[in-house]
């Protein structure tokens, strides 16, 4: 028997934050995700998690809890704050208000995501949000990036099926175009391909702007279908260039970042472009957001001068391979972390407040379960174009993130 629904509830399966979701709630149990897709149904589950409070591995009170807590951070020389995932961005705000107090060093989930984040920071930007995307773009191009495995909603509510402004018969007035370097192919169902080895992709990239630039450049055999490319895009009405900003594990190519940022710049003399970065799950891009409004800066932020100064290139696991961290705490789902940062945080004694504390790899000192952001607590999350989209919990879990995270910031004094 049915005890309730839920509309309009916000996804943190992937980027795309599909806010469309019914939740149907059986017995305190999530029986039925409406609209989700397969990642969006697997992200719901059943809505339960743990609701344990450990101390170096034994039960232990919330009150015990928060005050080893308090005392591991505030006893540390060189203490780190990691922001990770399924937690809302008020409560990754108080792990920025933790940060200040302890003059810590913090990061979080969008440095998975830097070169694109610098490049923007060196060349601008020409992006757009996935609704002026849906509403404009007759051109879509896929590069080097298929979403259907892990962003699957994304082509059916934003750039490839739904009817918009420009597109009013929705796929049948778009043109899809796959580019594929290497084994990163594009889309199945495109209307066009174009194969690039990764070795002549950057080159591709700048001949590309070259040519959409008007300047004469040496055509290559092996560069005249970019060129051609290049030449199909000026003709558009609206070009949107659809690229992973998190390709994988091992840190992208600068190079080839900058190159997609102005080549989407470039675009936008003759005809309309917005490069659309897809971003991964768990509200990374609030942590981003959440950061940037607090300190100025997106990831990799240290306090230790006592004021925010920026070290993108002394982000946490630079930090943690480097020993030079002595006390870690984690706000989020420790699930989450990247696998470098998970595998250093075995040895430094830590604190874990988030979804699934207790479940974390490296056997934290201190680990308090609490619920996850968008089932069990409301909020606010962002999307990977940066819209802010308000949460609608489905029932309470046995703890709250933020109100937990908040007394460990109220323990640690002014």
């Amino acid at each position: 028997m049915i005890d309730r629904t839920v509309a309009n509830v916000t996804c943190l399966g992937c980027g795309c934050a599909c806010d469309d979701i019914t939740i149907v709630v059986t017995q305190d149990r999530i029986a039925e995700a409406r609209n989700a897709c397969a990642l969006g149904i697997a992200w719901f589950g059943d809505g339960t998690v743990p609701a344990e409070t450990r101390v170096n591995g034994r039960t232990a009170s919330l009150e015990r809890a928060l005050t080893e807590a308090a005392r591991l951070l505030t006893g540390a020389t060189r203490p780190l704050v990691y922001l990770a995932g399924d937690v809302s961005c008020e409560t990754l705000r108080e792990g920025v208000a933790i940060a200040d107090r302890l003059h810590a060093a913090i990061d979080s989930l969008a440095a998975t995501a830097a070169t694109a984040v610098l490049a923007a920071q060196r060349r601008g930007r020409a992006g757009a949000t996935l609704g002026e995307i849906r509403q404009r773009a007759d051109l879509v191009v896929f590069w080097a990036v298929d979403p259907s495995a892990r962003y699957p909603r994304y082509g059916s509510r934003y750039a490839v099926a739904p009817r918009g402004v420009a597109a009013p018969q929705g796929r049948k007035d778009r043109t899809l175009i796959a580019v594929d370097v290497g084994e990163a192919l594009g889309p199945a169902d495109a209307d066009g391909r174009l194969a690039i080895a990764p070795a002549d992709e950057v080159d591709s990239l700048e001949i590309m702007r070259a040519t959409v630039q008007g300047r004469t450049v040496g055509e290559e055999a092996r560069f005249r279908a970019a060129v051609e490319l290049a030449r199909r895009m000026t003709e558009a009405r609206y070009v949107a260039i659809v690229t992973d900003g998190e390709p994988g594990t091992t840190s992208a190519d600068p190079a080839r970042a900058e190159a997609l940022v102005t080549l989407s710049q470039a675009l936008n003399a003759p005809t309309r472009c917005a490069l659309s970065t897809l971003r991964g799950g768990g509200n990374r891009s609030g942590a981003d957001a959440v950061l940037t409004w607090q300190t100025g800066f997106p990831f990799a932020v240290d306090f230790a001068r006592g004021y925010p100064s920026y070290q993108p290139q002394a982000g946490a696991a630079a930090l943690l391979g480097a020993g030079e961290v002595d006390a870690a705490l984690v706000i989020g789902a420790p699930a989450a972390l990247p696998v470098p940062v998970a595998t250093a945080l075995a040895r430094v004694r830590s604190v874990v407040i988030g979804p699934r504390a207790s479940a974390a790899t490296f056997q934290p000192a201190v680990a308090v379960d609490a619920g996850v952001a968008g089932i069990h607590e409301g909020g606010t999350a962002f999307r990977m174009d940066d819209v802010p989209l308000p949460l609608r919990p489905s029932f309470e879990g046995a703890r709250a993130a933020l109100v937990t995270v908040r007394a460990l910031r109220e323990r640690l004094g002014p």
